[in-house]
């Protein structure tokens, strides 16, 4: 634990985006995947104004704007293979961009089913398969899929190959694939449900491998543990889950942990937490961490086990407000943060901290909702395999 506190710990600002002209929050942040030396490293940021703004890497100067209009965007995400970036859009499409050339259109379009407003979205580790959740229109929420592969005849504009409708009854506020397996996705929702399917099986039914309860309204989910066999779960009212599908076959309980309110147990002599941010797995350490903060910026880094959450450190000197979103760099150990106060920051281990002022929060209306729901105590169920 030392070696990861000491890490951790080095952790320093290296650099700040510049003033936006359009202060917003920093919803959500994305690296591209690809390198090429003479080129740099891109970053995608989803802001509260419905657009995507790309940041050069290393100097977190804005390059181009897209934007979202007529709908809102919901999450961001590089290709995995290319320098392609997508949103999901509550006007029924899923948009996709060329980071690398600025655009008023996007290059793509996935349209979905009449009716649908996407509020999340995933593409899978081959980039070939989009999926997308839905808000709950009428009795329907629905995973809906796209073939996002480019063909010597490729469209501009994609329809669906099909769409899971069964398996949860509310808004599918989370869809996140599998790291290595195209196959396997994972989707949480309002309905407190976590659902893990297997896309190579031609039905739903049969397709859902497991169900876990989260006990409330879903917010993040994520895959960890060698091999990704494992998925974590944060809630709109700051609860944690942490799930072994190793065991879905054993006498095993499928449950690590699971704590109602995080506010409630983090330790009150490193200072309070006042929300969940999102979870990062450490490949190198293979472990997995939480990671929280407050309302006046300061970032918690908690270390995830069997028995409990632990603290390890904090990173505070940079946000002056919430932090929405955060992206961690295995390769160099950086992490790129963004939040309410409209700053951009990337830190790096044993920099040398140049001055920075903080930025003041912004006074605006938050465009993300908390929504909370209580549901059934079951922590989990197994669908067993016909």
């Amino acid at each position: 634990m030392e070696r990861i506190e000491e890490q951790f710990a080095n952790l320093h600002i290296v650099r700040r985006s510049s003033e936006p002209k359009e202060p917003t929050y920093l919803l959500d942040i994305d690296t591209s995947k690809t390198v090429q030396e003479e080129k740099r490293s891109l970053v995608a940021v989803l802001c509260s104004n419905a657009s995507i703004r790309i940041y050069d890497k290393e100097t977190l100067n804005v390059l181009r704007e897209f934007s979202g209009s007529p709908g809102l965007l919901n999450g961001v995400r590089f290709g995995n293979s290319c320098d392609k970036v997508y949103s999901a859009s509550t006007d029924g499409t899923v948009k996709c961009w060329d980071a690398r050339v600025a655009s008023e259109k996007p290059v793509q379009l996935f349209k979905g089913y009449p009716s649908n407003s996407f509020i999340s979205f995933d593409v899978n580790c081959k980039d070939h398969i989009i999926c997308a959740g839905t808000e709950k229109v009428d009795d329907d929420a629905l995973l809906v899929f796209w073939d996002a592969r480019t063909t010597s005849q490729d469209l501009s504009t994609r329809d669906p190959l099909g769409a899971y409708s069964e398996t949860h009854s509310d808004d599918i506020t989370q869809v996140r694939f599998h790291p290595s397996n195209p196959n396997m996705v994972v989707s949480g929702s309002t309905d407190g449900l976590v659902n893990v399917f297997d896309i190579s099986v031609d039905n739903e039914d049969d397709a859902l491998i497991a169900t876990c309860n989260s006990i409330s309204s879903v917010s993040c989910i994520g895959w960890s543990g060698r091999d990704y066999k494992q998925i974590y779960c944060m809630t709109h009212d700051e609860g944690f889950c942490w799930w072994d599908l190793n065991h879905l076959d054993t006498d095993e309980p499928i449950t690590c942990l699971n704590i109602q309110d995080v506010r409630e147990v983090t330790d009150g002599k490193e200072g309070h937490l006042d929300y969940l941010i999102g979870g990062l797995y450490h490949e190198k350490m293979d472990r997995l961490f939480v990671i929280g903060g407050t309302n006046t910026g300061r970032i918690h880094l908690m270390s995830c086990t069997s028995s409990g959450l632990t603290h390890v450190t904090s990173l505070q000197g940079g946000h002056a407000a919430t932090v929405r979103s955060f992206c961690w760099n295995m390769p160099e150990d950086s992490l790129l943060t963004g939040g309410e106060d409209a700053q951009l920051l990337l830190w790096k281990p044993e920099a040398v901290q140049k001055t920075f002022t903080k930025k003041d929060s912004l006074k605006i209306a938050s465009s993300v909702q908390q929504r909370v729901r209580v549901h059934s105590s079951d922590s989990y169920k197994r669908r067993k395999q016909q």
